[in-house]
This record gives C-alpha cells, structure tokens and sequence, in this order.
C-alpha cells in the first residue's frame, strides 16, 4: 500500500463520454464549457459526443472497430457472415421486417423474433427463395 493512501478521500465519480441523456438516472448531456455536475455527492462527466473534440482520431477508432465486420458482410455475404461470427449475428436489431433483438422489443414493447427463426436457409439460392416468398411471389421451378 502506497504510504499514506488510507488518509486520501476519492470522491465517487462517473464519466460518461458520448452520454445522450438517460443511460443513467442522475445524467445528462453536458458540454466542453460546462463539463462536470454533482447529485447526491457524485461527481459527473457527460459531455456529449467525446469523440467529436477529436474527429481524426475517433474517426480512425471507429474504422478499425467495424472494417472487419463490413468485409466480413461484404465477402461473405449477410447470412453466412452472421453464421460464421457469433458477434456480428448477436449485433443484429432488425431482420426480414422483424425485430430480432429482445430488449429492444420489449423496450419499444414490439414482438420479438429470434434471428435463428428467421434465418430459414443458407445458400444465395435459397436467400432468393425466401425473399420472393416473403414478397408473395413463387419460387423459380
């Protein structure tokens, strides 16, 4: 133990950088100008959109993040990339009309469909297929 750290006080603190508002009962968006604001003794930092203070950088943070997604969906195709990454399918909101991820369902109180259910066949003939059936037009003999 560091000497003298039992004498030191920590304030209890929450950062929240790209704070919308509601995440957390006792925040709200802030500023660059105004950052920080206490309730109930706790420090907070919610200053919207932290990554815009630095555009480049959170510009380059982001592309690393979701290129390999995008050229995963790119080369293999929606239904296989989903399949293979376990990541990817449990990312997906919205499916075929259907809302595929259950707390968002019950938060926007819509029935939930599981993407399993969903996703009836593989291959890019059977995609075909259960788009035109969907679409109420038979499939090619």
């Amino acid at each position: 133990m560091l000497k003298g750290r039992a004498e030191r006080r920590c304030d209890p603190s929450l950062m929240s950088p790209s704070n919308q508002g509601g995440c957390i009962e006792t925040t709200h968006p802030t500023t660059h100008s105004n950052p920080t604001f206490y309730v109930e003794g706790v420090l907070h930092y919610c200053v919207a959109n932290m990554p815009g203070a630095v555009p480049r950088t959170s510009t380059f943070a982001l592309t690393n993040a979701t290129l390999p997604y995008t050229l995963k969906l790119a080369n293999q195709g929606f239904i296989e990339a989903i399949q293979s990454d376990p990541g990817l399918k449990a990312g997906v909101n919205t499916f075929a009309g259907h809302c595929t991820y259950q707390a968002v369902a019950e938060a926007q109180d819509i029935s939930y469909t599981s993407i399993d259910a969903l996703i009836e066949v593989t291959s890019a003939s059977g995609w075909l297929i259960f788009w035109q059936r969907r679409a109420g037009a038979s499939p090619p003999s």
